[in-house]
């Protein structure tokens, strides 16, 4: 007996250059679960949402995980998941949103560029290959100001080399407390560390945080990581922290971390009536194949 294998589609590639390229018909697929494009917007990126409710942007949490829902080996430990085609994505989703977020563990462990390396749909086609203009602002939640940010920084090095934005660094302390040097490198590519009221003493709650995203102009975040603020943002409320999130895109890779890892395992929440709260579930869900991976797009429940 003999079978035949269904057509395949345009699958991402990357060049030496570095840049990424995600297909049309791929990207398609995702948009119902994206901000809208507008033509206009107050941040540097100008592929932003109008969102509808005027106290938080367009919020998509977005991460990888491995068949036991762990992002990572261990804490601390950068491990990579995802494969060439859900990167070339995740880039794609970059240049979506006007910033990405990350808590400060994210920032000090790995370093990130937090920037879009997709290539751009504006000059292709000429035969001239150019980074994609939509670059997202990165936010690092760092409540105690702990991130030693520097001219190492990855971060800090990509707007230097205009491949990326500075960041705008989220802090409880007051910004004339961290200290001038830090300040210096940060301001000098266009970032700025950003005051925002704490609560139980080092953390942030989520409501003040995305309206001090509004504030800066910022109609849209992706929110990637770490572990904490991916299982923070999914605990299970009534009227709570999971109804800020408009969209959530997970890539699962085939493969198992094994136990001791980082886990996407937010904690159950008990009732009034001493039970469990009915658990989180997704809506609206579809599924892609990206190359050995798969993605997960849905909204959650409500």
């Amino acid at each position: 007996m003999t079978s035949t294998n269904p057509p395949t589609e345009p699958q991402a590639t990357a060049s030496s250059d570095g840049l990424l390229d995600f297909p049309a018909a791929s990207a398609v697929k995702l948009e119902p679960h994206l901000p809208p494009v507008t033509s206009t917007s107050t941040s540097t990126n100008t592929s932003t949402n109008t969102n509808t409710n005027a106290k938080k942007p367009f919020v998509t949490l977005t991460f990888a995980t491995s068949l036991d829902s762990s992002l990572s080996l261990a804490p601390g430990v950068r491990t990579t998941l995802s494969g060439p085609q859900s990167k070339a994505m995740t880039h794609y989703l970059r240049s979506r949103h006007a910033a990405i977020l990350v808590g400060v563990g994210t920032a000090v462990a790995d370093d990130p560029g937090l920037n879009c390396k997709i290539l751009s749909p504006f000059v292709a086609e000429a035969g001239v290959r150019e980074q994609h203009p939509n670059q997202p602002r990165p936010i690092i939640l760092d409540p105690s100001a702990r991130w030693e940010v520097n001219e190492q920084s990855k971060v800090i090095q990509l707007a230097r080399l205009g491949q990326g934005l500075g960041p705008f660094i989220f802090v409880a302390k007051e910004v004339s407390s961290v200290s001038e040097e830090r300040r210096a490198v940060v301001e000098s590519v266009g970032g700025k560390f950003v005051h925002v009221k704490s609560v139980e003493g080092e953390g942030f709650a989520w409501a003040d945080v995305l309206r001090a995203i509004k504030k800066e102009g910022l109609d849209s975040v992706m929110i990637e990581g770490g572990g904490s603020v991916i299982n923070s943002l999914l605990t299970l409320e009534q009227g709570g922290e999971q109804e800020l999130v408009d969209s959530v895109i997970v890539t699962i890779a085939p493969t198992w971390l094994g136990a001791g890892g980082v886990l996407v395992c937010p904690p159950r929440v008990i009732g009034k009536d001493g039970q469990p709260a009915p658990p989180v579930r997704l809506r609206d869900v579809s599924w892609h194949p990206l190359g050995e991976d798969v993605v997960l797009c849905g909204k959650i429940l409500r």
